[in-house]
């Protein structure tokens, strides 16, 4: 059964890497950055063991994503992943520290706070971006028919140029704003994986957020 083509789905030039490798890298930053009782004992390694697999990523395909490459989005998972392992566990450590009032200073639990949420925002945008219709070079050569993420621009060619797609911004927007309202805004899941990831990113922002506030504000009267 041949499917129509929607004005959304056409093949295009690819995103470059280069953006989301910034990103990534001020992620990889912030974990470094992080106090010792809010990270693992091998943090440092971690970080390190991100970089290279960053670098490796980087040599493989450093300009456009313009094909499904299966190897390099393999590597692509495996860094969200450890990026993902090290950012759970520092936000369990958070919470810890915060329901045994560990943390000291109401400075130190909006940074270390500030910095666990920002890290979890830029995850989630990764795995959104690399898991929709199939990642960034399934979706410039345009193979998946069903999208994962309804963007605005999709439902009505006029809202936007026809060449346009999603790009990693648009992922980190979506992110940042489902961690911010707890709950989708203008980009809609389709499928369940994409309702669940929501939900369980929706569900860890309101837990640090709560706590990290509520903490605050206890520490500040």
């Amino acid at each position: 059964m041949n499917l129509p083509t929607t004005h959304w789905q056409k093949p295009h030039l690819g995103e470059h890497r280069f953006p989301v490798s910034l990103v990534v890298l001020v992620v990889i930053i912030l974990q470094f950055a992080l106090p010792s009782n809010l990270s693992l004992s091998f943090q440092k390694w971690i970080c390190l063991a991100e970089f290279l697999i960053l670098l490796s990523l980087y040599a493989l395909s450093p300009k456009r994503l313009a094909k499904h490459y299966p190897p390099t989005r393999r590597i692509g998972f495996l860094l969200t992943a450890v990026m993902t392992i090290s950012n759970t566990a520092s936000a369990v450590k958070l919470v810890s520290e915060l329901i045994s009032g560990g943390i000291g200073s109401a400075s130190q639990l909006l940074a270390s706070g500030g910095s666990i949420w920002l890290t979890n925002v830029v995850i989630f945008s990764l795995w959104f971006w690399d898991l929709d219709r199939g990642g960034p070079g399934s979706r410039a050569e345009a193979k998946s028919v069903w999208p994962d993420f309804l963007f605005p621009q999709m439902t009505d060619p006029t809202y936007a140029p026809s060449d346009w797609h999603p790009k990693f911004f648009d992922y980190l927007y979506m992110s940042f704003t489902n961690a911010s309202a707890f709950s989708p805004t203008d980009v809609m899941p389709l499928t369940r994986w994409a309702k669940m990831l929501m939900l369980v990113q929706s569900t860890t922002s309101l837990v640090v957020v709560g706590l990290v506030v509520a903490r605050a504000v206890n520490i500040l009267h």
